[in-house]
């Protein structure tokens, strides 16, 4: 992990708090001020909220149902820096011809940040509509990786949609959220 310069924490800080304000929505009775405090606790989710930033994700605060406070990717669309990758390593070595420059999984362990499970990504849609064009890899149950799927979902028609495809699969439309618990 890298060191954010002074200037570039200043940066990214003003960001996440000009979307904070912007969209109160996402995070009733939430103040920004106990959200700066938690990250000046433990600034080294600056890297991680950088990454999230720089590959697209516009990441947020929301509450989980659990009540954690996690920042989340909220970016209309699946962040466009995280597109045209396979599920996981797994998946990417297996893959004999046209292979993508990377998977889900790896890049999100990279970033420092936990891929979306099924019931996080359904919560996060509670929040707007996400994914409407694109589709977002999600974690996937082992059972089903083993078979050499994986699961993705996407937002048409008003709906939530779970689907399969195997997990060495990749397309310009389809990369992942992510999360960062604070």
């Amino acid at each position: 992990m890298s060191i954010l310069s002074h200037e570039e924490t200043t940066e990214l800080l003003n960001t996440l708090e000009s979307r904070f304000t912007t969209h109160p929505e996402r995070h009733p009775g939430i103040a920004w001020s106990d959200v700066l405090t938690q990250l000046q606790a433990d600034n080294s989710k600056l890297f991680s909220l950088a990454e999230m930033e720089r590959t697209g994700g516009e990441p947020d605060v929301i509450q989980l149902p659990n009540g954690d406070l996690v920042f989340c990717d909220c970016s209309a669309e699946s962040p466009t820096g995280r597109r045209s990758l396979c599920y996981d390593n797994q998946a990417l070595a297996a893959r004999k011809k046209n292979k993508p420059s990377g998977s889900a999984v790896a890049m999100a362990e990279q970033i420092g940040i936990s891929i979306l499970e099924e019931a996080t990504y359904r919560h996060l849609q509670t929040f707007g509509m996400f994914d409407v064009k694109t589709s977002s890899w999600i974690v996937t149950p082992e059972a089903i990786r083993q078979k050499g799927g994986a699961l993705f979902c996407d937002r048409r028609y008003d709906h939530i949609f779970v689907y399969h495809n195997g997990a060495d699969s990749y397309y310009a439309a389809r990369g992942f959220r992510g999360m960062l618990i604070l």
